[in-house]
């Protein structure tokens, strides 16, 4: 249900006084002299590491409800762009997104979650603007090479494909790809990218560029005819509201591809508003896309809750709708894509910003924000105080908006010092417009929407369930026979890939299982343990027991194992530490401290094999660890000093094919 109007501004909306006025600053919207640059939207990023991970697993309708808060046009976020990871296999952040091709002769164009994500945005909105974007490649692609440059044409065939295969398979329109990401571009390659997706017939698919920093890539476009041809926009990552003069000179569109990266309260927020309206009056930059889309990933991983919202507990259905999404609305839900910024737009003489938008039509929509803290590049608190204070200012409309007569409100204030209340998105009454003039009183920390439209909601639903901690009993035996997603909930896969699998070879209980697929290191963007693992489960757990039957497919050098309490992971996983209990298709086992396997607390002699199933067990109390294999011990009391806590987690010795099954932990 629509929220019931607020009372009249007051004091706040055209009843200054008369002295009030004459102290107030004038700022003039007008479009007789021409218009600014046209707005391509504000968007949210999944991807970077697997940050939508979780929200897959969430029961319904509680997932629906969450994708209406971001995607549902007049309702939250109501957002306009959505950008994705093109899966590479590897660990990109807070984890690895799966590849449509792990090899070359292999396609598969429904692993992974983000074809999902892309379908379930376009039913809200049929108009959003799809974006792909790589961060990593799989080894086939560079040839064994970590850098996918030297055989440029296998690279932009795999892109290709992954474009011709949203298309085929699930009916999307990816608009927009981008090279590598905040890696080194290749003008070659982007070239050759072009005329592939041409001799394809994907004219209509545009090139954003190289989604790092402003230069060299400005430069080389001015200085190459060919590059500017292929290049349609200049995307910038964490550019600080700010361009430089050659991005200028290019006259391409210009994006903040990434930006924001801040935890989600209302610091968050306030980061947030300050970057949508400065990226434009300071730097021209026409989209911002925040990263990431929605906090749905471990918190305890790198960046936890750096989304636009929160929903990180999929056992328990929770989920948080944080200060961002709302203030997201003030400018999604009152602009399009192909609305066109005011030449007039700027800062406020104490501090703030304040920009206009027009459809063309003779609608209009202001936004104007008065952050007193220092977000121009908001990668994580603390911020430093910016200089804003509280000032009477008066808007003129002139030109085609000079006979506007009323404008729709919207404000957000926040709390950043206690002294008010916050409120985030609430619609006021209507103001009536004298002479094409409005007049009001900003404070510090608000956020302001005057607008033609009619149409703004603040959705809302029942409060879903309480927060939990992951459940300390738990069980998977990854009996899916059609799954939905390629990976069992909860695990989230740090190195390695790990698919549900059909075991046509067993006949026996075996038969569903869960398989790592990798046996080739992809070529990274983070830097990747050298070794597989996916976590599961609650990073406060202490004492628990893990234990899982295990296959091992790689003869003589193959090697697997269960843990607890492994602390890192993200692009710290390569030093993880934790309870690691390995056995290996020599007949030996191994317990380490570390995910690496340079400290080792046990070992010896186990009579594993591979191509045979085992069961390992994996008790850690206190100080001390004991392991069982096959319903035997195998070794007891390895004093373990730390870490204390942390995930349980399955893996491999190397990038090796091995499968998993029964999976079960009882911890505390």
């Amino acid at each position: 249900m629509e929220p019931r109007a607020a009372p009249p501004l007051l004091a706040l909306l055209l009843t200054l006084s008369a002295l009030d006025v004459a102290r107030a600053e004038t700022y003039v919207l007008d479009d007789r002299d021409g218009l600014g640059r046209v707005f391509d939207g504000i968007g949210g990023l999944s991807g970077g590491g697997a940050t939508t991970r979780l929200l897959v697993n969430y029961d319904e309708p509680y997932r629906s409800q969450i994708l209406d808060y971001l995607f549902k046009p007049n309702f939250g976020a109501s957002l306009h762009i959505l950008k994705v990871e093109i899966g590479g296999d590897a660990q990109t952040t807070d984890g690895t997104e799966p590849s449509h091709m792990h090899y070359e002769d292999d396609e598969n164009y429904f692993r992974g979650y983000e074809w999902w994500l892309m379908k379930e945005a376009k039913k809200r909105n049929p108009n959003i603007t799809l974006i792909g974007l790589p961060w990593a490649f799989p080894g086939w692609v560079g040839r064994g090479k970590n850098w996918p440059y030297d055989f440029p044409d296998i690279t932009a065939s795999y892109v290709v494909n992954w474009i011709l295969g949203a298309k085929e398979h699930h009916d999307l329109d990816i608009q927009y790809v981008g090279i590598w990401n905040e890696r080194n571009f290749d003008s070659k390659y982007i070239k050759l990218l072009r005329y592939t997706l041409d001799k394809q017939g994907l004219e209509r698919v545009r090139i954003v560029a190289s989604d790092n920093q402003w230069e060299p890539i400005a430069l080389y476009v001015l200085q190459d005819p060919e590059l500017s041809a292929a290049v349609d926009v200049l995307g910038a990552h964490y550019p600080g509201t700010n361009t430089v003069l050659d991005a200028l000179k290019t006259q391409k569109q210009l994006w903040s591809s990434e930006d924001y990266s801040t935890f989600n309260d209302e610091v968050g927020g306030g980061c947030w508003a300050r970057i949508l309206n400065q990226n434009y009056v300071n730097g021209l930059m026409s989209a911002t896309i925040s990263w990431n889309l929605i906090a749905s990933y471990y918190e305890d991983l790198p960046f936890g809750r750096d989304g636009l919202m929160t929903a990180e507990e999929p056992w328990s259905n929770n989920y948080v709708v944080e200060s961002p999404i709302w203030i997201s609305a003030h400018t999604t839900q009152f602009t399009q894509p192909g609305w066109t910024y005011l030449q007039t737009v700027g800062h406020l003489v104490r501090g703030g910003s304040y920009v206009a938008l027009t459809d063309g039509k003779g609608n209009l929509t202001v936004v104007i924000e008065t952050m007193t803290h220092d977000h121009s590049v908001c990668v994580r608190p603390p911020l430093l105080p910016f200089d804003v204070a509280a000032q009477n200012v008066t808007f003129r409309l002139k030109g085609s908006f000079a006979s506007i007569k009323e404008l729709r409100v919207w404000r957000s204030q926040f709390n950043f010092n206690k002294s008010k209340t916050a409120t985030f998105f609430e619609k006021l009454s209507p103001i009536k417009l004298l002479d094409g003039t409005f007049s009001l009183e900003l404070r510090e920390d608000e956020v302001y929407t005057f607008t033609t439209l009619t149409t703004g909601v603040k959705g809302s639903y029942p409060d879903p369930p309480p927060s939990a901690r992951f459940p300390n009993v738990y069980k998977d035996d990854f009996n899916v026979k059609t799954p939905p997603f390629s990976e069992a909930p909860h695990f989230a896969d740090q190195t390695g890939v790990f698919e549900y699998f059909v075991n046509r070879t067993d006949p026996g209980p075996h038969v569903f299982t869960l398989r790592q697929i990798l046996t080739q290191l992809p070529i990274t963007w983070a830097t990747d343990a050298d070794q597989t693992i996916s976590v599961v489960g609650d990073h406060h757990w202490q004492n628990a027991t893990v234990s899982c039957d295990v296959f091992m497919e790689k003869a003589k050098t193959g090697g697997v194992f269960v843990a607890a309490r492994v602390d890192k992971g993200g692009e710290s996983v390569r030093s993880a530490r934790g309870v690691f209990f390995w056995v290996f298709a020599d007949g030996t086992y191994k317990v380490t401290n570390d995910l690496a396997g340079r400290t080792v607390l046990a070992e010896g002699l186990s009579g594993t094999r591979a191509y045979g199933w085992h069961t390992l067990s994996l008790t850690v109390r206190g100080q001390y660890a004991s392991g069982a294999l096959n319903g035997y011990p195998l070794w007891k009391n390895a004093v373990v000093l730390a870490p204390a806590r942390g995930w349980a987690a399955i893996g491999t010795n190397s990038y090796e094919l091995a499968q998993f099954d029964n999976f079960a932990v009882d911890a505390e």
